[in-house]
């Protein structure tokens, strides 16, 4: 019976609760929220204004299996900076569709990364900075700066495993699994690599609070 009180039973106790309540959770029918299209997605944000909306092809939506999608390029009307947005927001993950984290499908794109860590980076109207991941990827002789996070709920994530957990605990508590992929991309150029991360930073910093309201809270 000393097993029972171990801290190692108590702690398989708890996964096998949450792995039930997870099953539960998951099988129930899923009501996901309204959310107002990414192409209304403001074309000015701050100093930022649009300069390209990309084009994302049939092949490539075919994979991600997401339900709406943003790729756009903007820059900054005084420095002239350029940073990439891409969204990819998914209204239910129960069918086994997820966002592909960037750190697969980069290399798959021939993409080489340097370094891999997270990073937190301040928002206006935020007590405390978002967590973000900072990739550091070349391929030739183009190198750039790639932050992303997983949001949904007004809640960003840095973490794959973390970004699972949140979706079976809010499968449980409010029988949603919505989510969205967010990915800033910044190319480096003569500043060098410390200045691509900080326009990075700095786009960050101003389109986490103009997504909130594309994104279900």
């Amino acid at each position: 019976m000393s097993f029972l009180g171990s801290p190692h039973s108590r702690v398989l106790s708890a996964l096998l609760v949450l792995h039930i309540a997870a099953a539960y959770g998951f099988r129930r029918s899923e009501n996901p929220p309204a959310h107002t299209p990414l192409k209304m997605v403001p074309a000015a944000i701050g100093g930022w204004r649009l300069a390209q909306e990309g084009v994302i092809e049939k092949e490539v939506r075919d994979v991600l299996q997401a339900d709406d999608l943003l790729n756009r390029t903007y820059v900054h009307a005084e420095s002239q900076s350029m940073a990439s947005l891409f969204v990819a927001y998914f209204r239910s993950q129960r069918t086994g569709v997820a966002p592909h984290s960037p750190k697969n499908c980069l290399p798959g794109s021939g993409w080489v990364p340097s370094e891999a860590r997270i990073i937190p980076i301040a928002v206006p109207g935020r007590a405390e900075p978002i967590p973000v991941n900072l990739y550091l990827v070349s391929k030739g002789d183009s190198r750039s700066v790639t932050l992303y996070w997983y949001q949904s709920r007004g809640r960003a994530v840095a973490s794959e495993y973390s970004a699972k957990i949140y979706t079976v605990l809010d499968a449980i508590r409010f029988n949603r699994t919505d989510t969205a992929l967010v990915r800033v991309v910044v190319p480096v150029t003569g500043g060098g690599q410390d200045a691509a991360r900080r326009v990075g930073e700095r786009f960050v910093g101003e389109i986490f609070p103009t997504l909130a309201p594309f994104l279900p809270n």
